[in-house]
């Protein structure tokens, strides 16, 4: 895993950064620095950066990658070269110190076979999945933060067919698919440049005939253009949304939908086209560390859903 691009300004944590069992890094606005290891998060004594120096790294940073970090655009964003994900906060939106995560993508490289190995799903799970991807069927994975969400979504997707032009949307790339024909795009909404929203984002790239549209997470007014997508004959697409179970993702799915389409669209009605729109539910949690597959639901309509 190569950090050299940032080590030079995050001294203090490179150990951290080195070490290839550690998934996630925090960094606290009291300048308290935490780990995620092996499902588990643990304070890291003994370690700080000095006075100004995070907040002087972090801009560099922003600098090299094409950002913009300061007190008028206090939020960022990025993908480090290896893919893992870097967030970063600063003030005045949090005190006293910035307030910094890095998430290492250790389980990029998962094959099917290792999410079985981990029991983050059953044989018989795995082949359903694997079924509804060849086929075409529209898939949601819900969960929580942290709970392999990205990972389910990126062994999922290995399985579509090779000839099939894949489309993959994120607003940070972290999705790593091994295919022959795929495209990918971020959206720009803390750089120097124009800011381009998910949702122009989503709409522009349909006219680039995609056979299979990946969004890494709906969270916004998306919802809309990508139900649209779906609602056009774009099958076999793959999103992933913040969930606590598989009828909740449906639910969240529809009000954020509702945030796209300018109102007068009653709710129930959403939640219709959701059901219609999406094949199969899969939700995935994390219970101290283990990350694995809860729920997989098929949806026939928007009120004839069985559990898989």
């Amino acid at each position: 895993m190569s950090f050299e691009i940032i080590i030079p300004f995050l001294k203090p944590i490179e150990h951290l950064l080195m070490n290839t069992t550690i998934s996630e890094i925090m960094v606290n606005p009291d300048g308290s620095v935490w780990i995620e290891e092996k499902g588990h998060i643990v304070l890291q004594d003994g370690i700080r950066f000095e006075d100004g120096a995070l907040l002087t790294g972090l801009e560099v940073i922003a600098n090299r990658f094409g950002k913009k970090l300061d007190a008028d655009s206090p939020i960022m964003n990025l993908r480090l070269p290896d893919g893992s994900r870097m967030a970063a906060l600063i003030p005045p939106v949090v005190n006293p110190s910035p307030m910094m995560t890095i998430r290492k993508f250790t389980s990029r490289g998962f094959t099917m076979y290792d999410l079985i190995e981990r029991k983050a799903l059953t044989e018989a799970q795995a082949e359903t999945l694997t079924e509804h991807v060849k086929r075409g069927d529209n898939l949601l994975i819900s969960g929580g933060t942290g709970s392999g969400k990205t990972t389910l979504a990126n062994v999922l997707s290995s399985f579509i067919p090779d000839d099939d032009r894949i489309l993959i949307l994120e607003d940070v790339a972290e999705l790593y698919i091994k295919k022959p024909h795929v495209i990918s795009a971020e959206a720009q909404l803390d750089t120097h440049k124009s800011q381009i929203s998910f949702a122009d984002l989503l709409k522009a790239a349909l006219r680039h005939r995609p056979d299979r549209i990946i969004v890494g997470e709906i969270r916004g007014p998306e919802a809309r253009v990508f139900l649209d997508a779906l609602n056009t004959g774009h099958r076999g697409s793959l999103t992933t949304i913040h969930a606590n179970s598989a009828g909740d993702a449906l639910r969240r799915l529809a009000q954020l939908a509702m945030r796209g389409s300018g109102g007068g669209v009653p709710l129930h009605d959403v939640e219709e086209e959701c059901g219609r729109s999406i094949d199969v539910i899969v939700h995935v949690m994390n219970d101290d560390g283990w990350r694995h597959v809860t729920e997989i639901r098929a949806l026939a309509g928007p009120s004839d859903t069985h559990d898989i």
